[in-house]
């Protein structure tokens, strides 16, 4: 449906002589509404609880005589929001018929949606298919390249940005200095400051490839993958928690980290990179690495109980994923097609379920890092084990249960009456609030064994602690867990095991059956991927045809299959379907969306300001010739993001100055929307938290393995009632850079939280940057602050000696890159002369031009 009203005049001049006709309820009214109202409002569904079935029904949204004062025709003629129907406006002659009618006084002869009427219904929600019209907007015509403009300028980039400059009469800024340049290069490649001997480097350096000699050097760093990684995971939605009440630890998440760190460092060709993540255990060539990858749909937030208890929170995850591709890789809101066709996009809600068909036969899988002989030995011993320990825990349970039962019963007295009613209730009798309720609670209260312990008969408690050493002495033949990744593969979702969290419970060895007859797929035989089917409404409830994988369809010709059988036959092929279709030349957004990513985060904003919303509701590029034309380019150059950092960096555009302002410009583009000059950027909360660390010396650049754990005061802690947060002291071993920091869903690091850290449950395309005085006070008077501004200081000391001129020049140099002006060192002097040198530190830590990128 349009977002725009129509205006009613327009409406009624087009059609003015049909507007004095009779209109017939029979011809000319009953036909729109069952072809377009019916399916939300008739049999099927009543939607706002309306029915227009009948004229009882109606009268709801009609008063006959007074068309202007009636919703139903205020909303199709979209001056009354949310205008309808959902799935595109009507024509308007039939705008005017319903207006006609309602004038005449709504006269009503027969009932609506006869016999087959709900079945017809359901069956047009699963037809869709997208105007013809639809693939003449921008975003969903293949990209190409135009002719570069004859501007004169020897770098494309320049070009296009140039011939829009001069279009709108408007003076580009001059380049910036060596010294800005150098520290601009370092923050945006690796996220960290130069030392003052690379500057210097840099400056003297007076080749003619100096610039190129430097971005290559950085390109090379091993700090790259994690600055540039850092961006990705935000669109990965990566974190080591699962999220929502239990916040579940997820053991093995940093794999994933690490593996997206290495990706980038490696320059792994964009499309390869998105192979691996969707289907790496269906490529042709299968690594630990691309097992690894697969942890990219595994990402989502997950609810604490196990989907057998709640089969909905499995299409949860499943939109989760959808929404990520949409918006991660596609830039389209793929996810509001999930209840019915998508309002703004050509986008219907078939579309979303053949996304869903791809990847509907995923299971969760612990996937083992070592050889398959190992990972079957370490198995066949691991079951070994647990069938020698099951009896023994079994006699555990029979001793536990009478007094878990009691004092459960005990801690539910402690509810409401009527959730006591609940639970106490028998299962089968239990009215759908009642179900509710009691899930709620029995699900989440717990009897501790300490609990059992002490009010356990003491001959009882004897057999237990017998029975507990036994277990004991057999624990220890256990062998040492082998390694193993988080991620997916295909398999039966109805059989694969399935504990409270993320990991197998103790004892289980790894989520990944080899045994035959297990809930994955041996390769003996092709692997038939579960049914996947349209739900009308998005309800799992309420089943419609069976759909099969495929694309949508407004940005799909045809030319790619759905489905690629692996050589293995241990899965449907259907994921990398999937990522091949989305790395295709054939398809016109992927490459579009990711150079407008690289482009944002390279100056500051995207040429489409909405990252992740390429459809109608979003921006349109500002320069869009130059978008294709870079979408083609990076096609060109295999899919390489260094290619694409090499492209853009040496453009004069990159290295103009951001401290222009010619006051035309600010007249004409007070936005800076055409590029006249650099856009200055806040930075990360990680890059700046990698900062303090860098100029006081603390940085740990130790790469890679599990997550570290900033000290976090006590009243943060004592507020952390689900999953782990372990107690390191402040120190080297946690100075690590920010992209190692655990990322608890439910406990993000204040400091990261207070610079914008983006919601972790979800997809994010570009951060929130915001200008509050809680960022100012914690660079005031944050205590880990304080106590690197106090090594900061310590390090100026060492390195400048007693000499107060001298540290203030090195403190600048570290902090800021360059030399103190003549007024800031008469400033410093002052300063120091009342003040201690760490509080000078300080204060440079809270420098603008410390935490921005210029």
């Amino acid at each position: 449906m349009s977002a725009y009203p129509i205006p009613l005049v327009l409406v009624a001049a087009a059609v003015a002589a049909q507007a004095q006709a009779t209109v017939s309820f029979s011809t000319d009214v009953k036909p729109i509404l069952e072809a377009r109202c019916l399916k939300c409002h008739g049999a099927s569904m009543q939607a706002g609880k309306l029915d227009l079935r009948s004229r009882d029904g109606a009268l709801r949204v009609l008063k006959p005589g007074q068309p202007e004062q009636s919703s139903l025709y205020k909303k199709v003629a979209g001056v009354e929001k949310p205008a309808m129907p959902m799935d595109g406006k009507l024509k308007p002659g039939e705008i005017e018929i319903l207006r006609s009618w309602i004038a005449q006084g709504a006269q009503w002869t027969e009932a609506l949606g006869g016999t087959g009427g709900a079945k017809n219904g359901l069956q047009a929600m699963e037809q869709y298919t997208p105007p013809a019209e639809a693939r003449k907007q921008w975003a969903f015509r293949k990209p190409v390249k135009a002719a570069i403009p004859a501007t004169g300028d020897e770098h494309p980039v320049d070009a296009f940005l140039h011939q829009t400059l001069a279009d709108r009469g408007l003076k580009p800024a001059p380049p910036a200095d060596r010294v800005t340049l150098v520290r601009r290069a370092y923050l945006d490649l690796i996220g960290l400051p130069p030392t003052p001997d690379e500057v210097k480097q840099f400056v003297d350096d007076r080749s003619d490839k100096a610039w190129e000699n430097l971005i290559e050097r950085l390109l090379a760093s091993p700090h790259y993958g994690e600055r540039w990684g850092r961006h990705w995971l935000d669109v990965a939605r990566y974190a080591d928690s699962n999220g929502y009440e239990h916040d579940f630890d997820r053991p093995n998440a940093w794999r994933y980290r690490d593996y997206v760190i290495r990706a980038f460092n490696n320059d792994t060709p964009y499309d390869v990179f998105l192979q691996e993540q969707f289907a790496g255990d269906e490529m042709d060539e299968v690594t630990n690495d691309r097992l690894i990858a697969t942890a990219f749909l595994r990402n989502y937030a997950k609810v604490g109980f196990r989907e057998k208890d709640n089969p909905q929170y499995r299409f949860d995850y499943l939109d989760d994923m959808i929404a990520t591709v949409g918006r991660g890789v596609l830039g389209l809101t793929i996810q509001c097609a999930r209840c019915h066709n998508h309002k703004f996009d050509p986008i219907g809600q078939r579309d979303y379920y053949k996304l869903q068909a791809a990847l509907f036969g995923y299971v969760e899988v612990d996937h083992p890092l070592v050889a398959a002989a190992e990972a079957k030995a370490y198995e066949a011993k691991t079951q070994e084990i647990n069938a020698r320990l099951k009896p023994l825990r079994d006699q555990i349970k029979l001793l536990d249960r009478p007094y878990e039962e009691a004092l459960l019963v005990e801690k539910y007295k402690k509810w409401p009456e009527h959730i006591q009613q609940a639970i106490f209730t028998p299962e089968n009798q239990r009215t759908p609030g009642q179900v509710l309720l009691a899930n709620q609670i029995t699900r989440t209260t717990r009897v501790a064994n300490s609990e059992i312990d002490r009010v356990m008969k003491p001959e009882e408690l004897a057999r237990k602690r017998q029975l507990e050493g036994q277990v004991r002495e057999i624990e220890k033949e256990r062998p040492k867990p082998i390694p193993v990744a988080m991620g997916i593969t295909d398999g039966d979702y109805r059989f694969a095991p399935d504990g409270p969290g993320d990991e197998p419970a103790p004892g289980k060895g790894i989520k990944q059956e080899v045994t035959e007859g297990s809930f994955l797929c041996d390769g003996s035989r092709p692997y038939q991927a579960p049914p996947a089917y349209f739900l009308h409404h998005g309800d799992a409830g309420s089943r419609g045809s069976v759909v099969e994988p495929g694309f949508v369809t407004v940005l799909d010709d045809g030319s790619m299959p759905a489905a690629m059988t692996p050589a293995h036959k241990r899965t449907s092929g259907r994921r990398l379907a999937l990522a091949k279709w989305l790395g295709s030349r054939s398809n016109p957004l992927t490459a579009r969306v990711m150079v407008n990513r690289i482009w944002h985060h390279h100056f500051g904003r995207g040429i489409v300001t909405t990252l992740d919303n390429f459809g109608k509701t979003g921006d349109a590029p500002t320069h869009p010739e130059l978008l294709d034309w870079l979408a083609v380019e990076f096609m060109d150059r295999g899919w390489s993001i260094k290619e694409m950092h090499r492209l853009l960096m040496t453009s004069r555009a990159y290295r103009m100055s951001s401290q222009f302002a010619e006051e035309g410009n600010l007249r004409k583009d007070a936005e800076n929307l055409y590029w006249w000059r650099f856009r200055q950027q806040r930075l990360e909360a990680e890059i700046v938290r990698d900062n303090i660390l860098a100029i006081s010396g603390g940085l740990n650049r130790t790469q890679f393995g599990p997550a570290v754990f900033p000290e976090l005061p006590q009243q943060i802690l004592a507020s952390m009632e689900k999953g782990i947060w372990r107690r390191h002291a402040d120190g080297p071993e946690v100075w690590r850079r920010s992209i190692y920091v655990y990322r608890k869903r439910g406990l993000p690091l204040p400091f990261f939280e207070v610079f914008d850290l983006p919601d972790q449950n979800i997809t994010c395309g570009r951060r929130n940057v915001s200008t509050v005085p809680t960022q100012a006070l914690t660079l005031m008077n944050n205590e880990w602050v304080l106590n690197q501004a106090r090594r900061f200081a310590d390090r100026v000391a060492t390195e400048a000696g007693s000499n107060k001129d001298t540290q203030i020049e090195r403190a600048y140099q570290l902090a800021v890159s360059r030399p103190p002006t003549t007024e800031e060192l008469a400033v410093a002097r002052q300063f120091l002369a009342k003040g201690s040198l760490a509080d000078f530190a300080h204060v440079l830590m809270n420098l603008n031009e410390f935490i921005y990128l210029r």
